[in-house]
């Protein structure tokens, strides 16, 4: 189970609705009304002198993915039924079910807009000594713009399983 802190929240929401802004963004010189305002980046500072022994390093995955489910909600049981047509205000669900061993390995998950704009892109950490779902969810307050879109799944920043396609209307 991923657990996230009210601040991780709230980063990958603003995040998300500057995603969505620069994702969804037409190729004509309208503006899009529907699409959520821009996010400023935090500024970057000079990292904290190290104390200590170094911080582990992520290992290597030791894990597989079997299976790639897109869908609105996920039960209880972490389990997400498969979906090919989504409202504009409907939540993105992207279900990574992996199989094998994983300690501090990312999962990651992206939303492609059909004009291949990236509409959104997070990630997870996956803890695992066997066969674990990690669900990734996408939320657009201001509606996902009508289309087609792809989900494409990383593990360790390297592409794993299969892609989903969907659309939204």
């Amino acid at each position: 189970m991923i657990k996230t802190t009210p601040l991780q929240t709230a980063l990958i929401a603003a995040l998300l609705g500057s995603v969505a802004l620069v994702g969804c963004k037409k190729k004509e010189e309208s503006t899009d009304n529907n699409a959520a305002p821009a996010a400023t980046a935090p500024a970057e500072t000079a990292p904290a002198p190290m104390t200590g022994a170094p911080a582990p390093m992520a290992e290597a995955a030791a894990v597989s993915v079997s299976a790639v489910t897109v869908g609105k909600t996920a039960a209880a049981d972490k389990s997400v039924a498969t979906a090919a047509l989504f409202a504009p205000k409907d939540d993105i669900v992207v279900s990574v079910k992996t199989d094998g061993a994983a300690n501090n390995v990312t999962v990651g998950a992206k939303l492609t807009y059909q004009d291949g704009q990236v509409a959104g892109e997070q990630n997870a950490t996956l803890n695992t000594s066997g066969a674990e779902t990690t669900n990734v969810t996408f939320k657009n307050a201001k509606g996902w713009p009508a289309g087609k879109y792809r989900a494409e799944v990383t593990v360790d920043g390297k592409a794993a399983g299969t892609p989903q396609e969907f659309e939204v209307k």
